[in-house]
């Protein structure tokens, strides 16, 4: 990426409220026309403990997180020891006057001088941010308005004050850090991190039905809904346990509504016989899978991409499913949308898989063309269809017409058992075979709808790097970096990663001199399952399983060592 690329990271304990100064700064950076990824990294406890908010922002895009540190606001002491490795040589320390900088350029800031109270602490250091950044101070004047102006105008005056008091005292500093270029962009733009954007997607395409137990990363696709459930005609149940909530969401289902179900990893394990259930009663339903790492409790604020498995094979027997990986808040929208489509369409349980990385990134994002989306399959609601509907009428395409009951005269039956095309209970073994035949021909239309892979960069490259899901970003700005270094490259993202068409990635693969398969897991659940499904092998593959999202410094170091 160019110089004019500055990673700002905020370190502290939970409770300090780091998230508080990340949000303010980063949703000025993109009021101000900026291009930002932020990165959150934080432990699994309430107060304590080491986190931090890393924003890295251009006037030009980025694509992914980085390790080394432009500029680092120290709001404890352990901050400047746990990063100073990880300092550029540009980079400045922010921190207290309190707490020892080791040397480092930068700010002692007299916080106890500068705010009346310890509550304004963050606020003095986004006045101090500010002028670092060279800012316009009128971005962030009107972002403490807004965020205080519920709490009266006293709250607001008082936060108001001590930014500019900050700000001038920044001002009178001999340390000053390479004012970054001013952007060009001027329009709106959404600040929203892949959650939101999940959850937008959902709402866009009339679901009305959430049923979810808190399990993080995954809570704030719920939360989010709560957020605009009224305006949209939402019902977010937070149920007693996972069972409860997608069984609640085949209810729903059932009944007519559009239902999203969000959980992590040991959530959806429990979720596993509903989920079988969806498949035998062709009940629709969306599970957005927030990936962290496992198995069991594992690191359960950290990220990976170790469920992918998991999804493929949940629930005994053979019935069809799809599953969406987006790289991007971009995707989140579009694919959860097109996942409660498919879902609807084909009737069967549909999958988004994201993980604590993406959750967690916020980004600039494009405000969404609603006027372009296509509409979204639904059930019939008529209600003059006749007294002996079958649920489960045999079709050439697997999709049997799907009513719902108390819409008319019609009944409809399901049943968890086999069952005979008018929904009641049989052993006929012939019967049998037609319904597995008939749910699996479903599975032959997922795969005639299904997403290629996004193709970019060189053609017939010396290497090119497959990926899916939130590796999307580090890999493009691999590709970037080896371009840059006169080596043909490209990046093949799956942002659909079953079913698969071979001949959608097959021949882009073969034109290849090299493959590289970059995944956050130990496995490399993707390229096992492309060789299991094409017989393709990889080259090499790239994997991360320690928590942490995959970086573009990281695959270049397994390149390197590949090599």
């Amino acid at each position: 990426m160019p110089d004019t690329c500055v990673n700002i990271v905020i370190g502290g304990e939970a409770g300090q409220g780091l998230v508080t100064v990340g949000d303010f700064l980063a949703k000025a950076l993109v009021r101000a026309g900026y291009e930002i990824v932020v990165t959150q990294d934080y432990l699994s406890r309430i107060r304590g403990g080491h986190n931090t908010y890393a924003i890295r922002v251009s006037h030009e895009q980025v694509h992914g997180p980085r390790e080394s540190i432009d500029l680092l606001v120290a709001l404890d002491a352990q901050t400047v020891l746990m990063h100073r490795s990880d300092l550029t040589g540009r980079a400045m320390v922010l921190a207290d006057e309190s707490i020892d900088r080791l040397g480092h350029p930068g700010l002692s800031i007299p916080f106890k001088a500068l705010c009346p109270k310890p509550m304004f602490e963050n606020i003095a250091a986004l006045g101090v941010l500010a002028r670092m950044l060279c800012l316009d101070r009128k971005w962030f004047e009107d972002l403490i308005a807004e965020t205080f102006h519920k709490k009266g105008d006293e709250i607001v005056s008082a936060n108001l004050k001590v930014f500019a008091e900050a700000l001038a005292w920044a001002e009178t500093q001999q340390a000053g850090f390479s004012c970054m270029p001013a952007p060009e962009r001027t329009e709106k733009r959404l600040f929203l991190h892949g959650n939101d954007a999940i959850a937008l997607g959902a709402l866009a395409a009339g679901a009305n039905f959430c049923s979810y137990y808190p399990m993080t990363p995954s809570s704030s696709v719920a939360s989010t809904l709560i957020e605009h459930a009224q305006r949209m005609g939402m019902l977010v149940e937070q149920a007693e346990d996972e069972i409860a909530a997608i069984n609640m969401a085949l209810g729903a289902s059932y009944a007519g509504a559009r239902v999203v179900v969000p959980t992590s990893g040991g959530g959806f394990a429990l979720m596993v016989e509903g989920i079988s259930l969806a498949g035998m009663t062709e009940t629709p339903v969306v599970v957005v899978l927030a990936q962290r790492p496992g198995p069991a409790t594992g690191l359960p604020t950290r990220t990976e991409q170790g469920d992918l498995n998991l999804v493929l094979y949940a629930g005994h027997g053979d019935f069809p499913r799809a599953v969406f990986a987006p790289g991007t808040p971009e995707q989140c929208f579009e694919m959860t949308y097109r996942a409660m489509d498919q879902a609807e369409k084909w009737q069967s349980p549909v999958f988004v898989l994201t993980d604590q990385y993406l959750a967690d990134s916020y980004r600039a994002v494009t405000p969404f063309d609603l006027s372009a989306l296509p509409p979204v399959s639904a059930p019939d609601l008529t209600t003059d269809k006749p007294a002996g509907y079958e649920r489960y009428a045999v079709t050439e395409s697997g999709v049997s017409p799907r009513l719902v009951p108390g819409f008319g005269e019609h009944l409809v039956v399901l049943d968890s058992d086999e069952h005979t095309p008018d929904g009641h209970i049989t052993e006929d073994l012939d019967v049998r075979v037609r319904m597995v035949d008939k749910r699996m021909r479903k599975g032959l239309g997922l795969k005639e709808d299904v997403l290629p892979p996004i193709f970019t960069g060189d053609d017939a490259p010396d290497l090119l790097l497959a990926c899916w899901g939130s590796t999307f970003g580090p890999a493009l700005e691999t590709a970037q970096v080896l371009r840059q270094q006169g080596k043909k490259t490209a990046v093949l993202h799956f942002g659909q990663v079953y079913p698969l068409n071979p001949d959608q990635f097959l021949p882009l693969l073969a034109s290849a001199g090299r493959t590289v398969m970059v995944e956050g897991n130990y496995s490399c659940q993707l390229a096992a399952l492309i060789r299991q499904e094409t017989g393709y092998v990889f080259g090499a593959t790239v994997s991360r399983y320690d928590g942490l999202p995959v970086t573009a410094r990281h695959i270049l170091r397994q390149l390197e060592k590949a090599n």
